[in-house]
């Protein structure tokens, strides 16, 4: 079956990354221009993904910050990619999303998945009994549901707020786990191949083989994480991808440090690309112009046979980001 690439719906997982030199205030006055851009280039989607104790991550107040971008935005979905459910009540999060759900009708999303997002520490001190809660995640993902459904309200504990609320559920996953979840309870199903790709078609494989229709979703729906780095020339896309290759680095050693301004591609940088190490987390980074990035891009769904793409795209400078989303944006449509 042929593919036509502008009938694929395309999206952007937003991290809040702050740069060397910048402040909080400037990241999420740039993560707000960003998703108003990302409305007028067509983007369906505006997730924002929670992290802790990184210093150049600084979406970890992730329900607030989803409030604060549909504020300003007209019509893009906002939502999360994910919560990390085990750091929080599902109480606590249907009330969240109900409340967001309310004030922006039929925008919100509720990503979610069971990573700490952080260090073992840190998740210790968000929540000391989260290893429980790792293990009840499909159990407390029927709860955020009952919590929203109407027939709560009989019920001695409620979230008002959500009750008949309208907010898409969607399961997150990096490993075939989340994959046998999402099926079983008939949820859509997001694989962060972005920087975890090993287990991206096996897990895809399970959730078709296993899904059952459910009354959220009648049939499979999937999205896939990719990292775009476009620009009007590949030289200029090489060099500012450096920036990536930096913090990708600074994550594999331990050493997380604010985003790092683009330096000259060299054939170190080409080496570190290709290292088996680096492929294990960046197979699907796709650094180049629009047409390479265009054939990049078509194999990439042809051989997932993903619903959605979401775009993820660390760069330093803000002008710089707002070109390769403009582009990539312009590939999805077949303009380019």
């Amino acid at each position: 079956m042929s593919l036509n690439i502008s009938d694929i719906p395309y999206s952007i997982l937003e991290l809040a990354t702050v740069a060397k030199d910048s402040s909080v205030k400037e990241t999420f006055d740039q993560s707000l221009d960003l998703a108003k851009n990302a409305e007028k280039m067509g983007y369906t989607r505006f997730w924002l993904a929670e992290h802790h104790n990184m210093v150049s991550i600084a979406s970890s107040a992730t329900s607030v910050l989803i409030g604060h971008i549909a504020g300003g935005t007209k019509t893009i979905k906002v939502g999360s990619g994910g919560i990390m459910l085990p750091n929080h009540s599902p109480l606590i999060v249907a009330e969240q999303f109900g409340t967001l759900g309310t004030l922006y009708p039929n925008r919100i999303d509720l990503g979610l998945g069971r990573a700490p997002g952080t260090d073992q520490v840190t998740a210790q001190a968000i929540r000391s009994d989260r290893m429980k809660s790792v293990f009840k995640f499909p159990e407390e993902v029927k709860q955020i549901q009952k919590y929203f459904s109407l027939e709560n309200a009989k019920e001695q504990v409620r979230a008002a707020v959500a009750e008949g609320v309208e907010v898409p559920i969607y399961i997150l996953g990096s490993s075939t786990d989340s994959a046998h979840l999402a099926a079983e309870q008939g949820l859509p199903y997001v694989f962060a191949s972005h920087f975890a790709p090993a287990q991206l078609h096996q897990a895809l494989s399970i959730y078709h083989n296993n899904f059952k229709p459910s009354k959220f979703l009648e049939k499979p729906y999937t999205i896939a994480g990719v990292n775009i780095i476009a620009a009007d020339t590949t030289a200029k896309a090489e060099k500012i991808s450096t920036s990536l290759i930096k913090m990708m680095l600074g994550v594999m050693s331990g050493n997380i440090d604010y985003m790092q301004p683009p330096v000259e591609f060299t054939n170190e940088h080409r080496e570190i690309l290709a290292h088996p190490g680096f492929q294990r987390m960046l197979q699907y980074a796709f650094i180049d112009d629009a047409k390479t990035i265009k054939t990049k891009t078509e194999a990439f769904l042809k051989e997932t046979g993903v619903n959605e793409i979401m775009a993820v795209s660390h760069i330093y400078d803000h002008a710089d980001r707002l070109r390769s989303f403009e582009i990539f944006s312009e590939i999805m449509k077949g303009n380019i």
